[in-house]
């Protein structure tokens, strides 16, 4: 099961995106070309071995090294025969690929020693669980570019329950590593690769440009605590961001905007996504402290089925990580376009909540249909201290959003 399928909760510098599975759609996803490498390696040819048992940490790390180091021109292809290869976290390098065979797994070992700790993210100052450092993400790269991970969907394994525990027991000393990372990267391709059992994020791109992830299954159990699926980060603006044809569960959001906004999220288009058995179909969340913005975001084309509450958008969601914010910095949020909805056993329509400072305006829900679990009609929405207008919603739409007759109301805020 998608334990979070998109979640945009902490932001990124500039960032370019397409999360689709579909290659042929010129929005976004043809943005970075599928590089053909004419060097090609094996992970067996560095000493390797698939046996689920050997420790290949020396393997892939020598093999990256090679990739560096060589350079051969058009970049080199590491390839990762069928076998499960169990080893501890490495950096990726520019200008290669990373493709796994069908029945590949690169699995990661679950002995903490064998992950190097690296410096929280200069934008958020600290760990994002545990004060000071982090431990490194499974898959690593800093400031790199054209790379790409694919294959027949091989399995990228992070073990994660060892941390799920940690997490559970208090007994964490840093953050948890993430599945996959980059920072300071551009042209990356992600596609046709499966990842299960996060440590912590699934795939984190942190001040990027030009990010492409297609044809990609994220799995982890339903408890398992903080899996998202792809996480955009933090302290810089995220904008022109793509999320095309996805389909999963979560028992928490489908999708999700925030809840941290200081660098302001913007020009986002979610459509033809299909959620089953989930918690909230649609969220956004923010806060006084969080500052920044949300704005320019259209949710169309959605399909969902045994869902908590089809729509959240919500100002007073917490998760500070301390006490230091500063209660002036206020969030605006406008311009939120929700439409084509239909819903099936969806226990609440939801609830559009502002912030009496600073009320959520330009608001627009139009032919919205979410039936509940024994009722025709889910329960009305709960607003307050928001503007905005709403044209065919079922149940009805509360009286702050005014009602419009005119077909296609909805301004285009994308």
């Amino acid at each position: 099961m998608l334990r979070l399928l998109v979640s945009l909760s902490v932001l990124l510098s500039y960032f370019r995106c397409c999360f689709s599975d579909a290659s042929v759609v010129t929005t976004c996803s043809g943005i970075v070309p599928m590089r053909y490498r004419n060097d090609k390696i094996s992970i067996a040819d560095f000493g390797g071995v698939g046996d689920g048992r050997t420790l290949n940490t020396k393997a892939f790390r020598e093999a990256i090294y090679r990739i560096d180091h060589l350079r051969r021109r058009g970049g080199t292809l590491l390839y990762i025969p069928p076998g499960v290869y169990l080893t501890g976290s490495f950096n990726l390098t520019s200008h290669m690929t990373l493709y796994l065979a069908r029945g590949a797994v690169i699995k990661a070992t679950q002995d903490t020693n064998n992950w190097p700790l690296i410096p929280p993210l200069p934008s958020y100052g600290r760990g994002r669980e545990r004060p000071g450092d982090r431990y490194m993400s499974f898959l690593h790269g800093d400031g790199l570019h054209d790379v790409v991970i694919t294959g027949e969907n091989g399995t990228i394994d992070g073990q994660g329950d060892i941390w799920w525990n940690m997490w559970r027991q208090r007994t964490l000393q840093f953050t948890r590593p993430n599945l996959i990372e980059f920072l300071n990267s551009k042209n990356i391709i992600i596609s046709n690769v499966i990842f299960r059992n996060s440590p912590f994020w699934n795939i984190h791109p942190v001040y990027c440009s030009h990010v492409v992830i297609r044809y990609v299954t994220i799995l982890a159990p339903a408890d398992s605590p903080n899996t998202d699926g792809i996480d955009p980060a933090y302290g810089r603006p995220s904008s022109d961001i793509t999320i095309r044809r996805v389909t999963g569960s979560s028992p928490f959001a489908g999708i999700a905007i925030g809840s941290e906004t200081s660098g302001g999220v913007e020009n986002v288009l979610a459509e033809h996504i299909n959620l089953f058995n989930t918690g909230v179909g649609f969220h956004v969340k923010t806060n006084i402290g969080r500052g920044g913005f949300i704005r320019n975001i259209t949710v169309s084309d959605v399909y969902m089925e045994n869902v908590r509450k089809g729509i959240k958008i919500a100002g007073d969601v917490g998760d500070h990580p301390d006490d230091k914010y500063d209660p002036n910095a206020l969030p605006v949020v406008k311009g939120l376009t929700v439409k084509n909805v239909w819903g099936v056993k969806v226990q609440q329509a939801g609830s559009i909540q502002g912030l009496k400072n600073s009320p959520f305006t330009g608001i627009c829900l139009s032919d919205i249909n979410l039936h509940g679990v024994t009722a025709p009609l889910s329960p009305p929405l709960k607003c307050s201290d928001v503007t905005g207008t709403a044209f065919k919603v079922n149940p009805g739409a509360c009286s702050e959003l005014t009602s419009s007759q005119q077909t296609g109301s909805c301004s285009n805020y994308f």
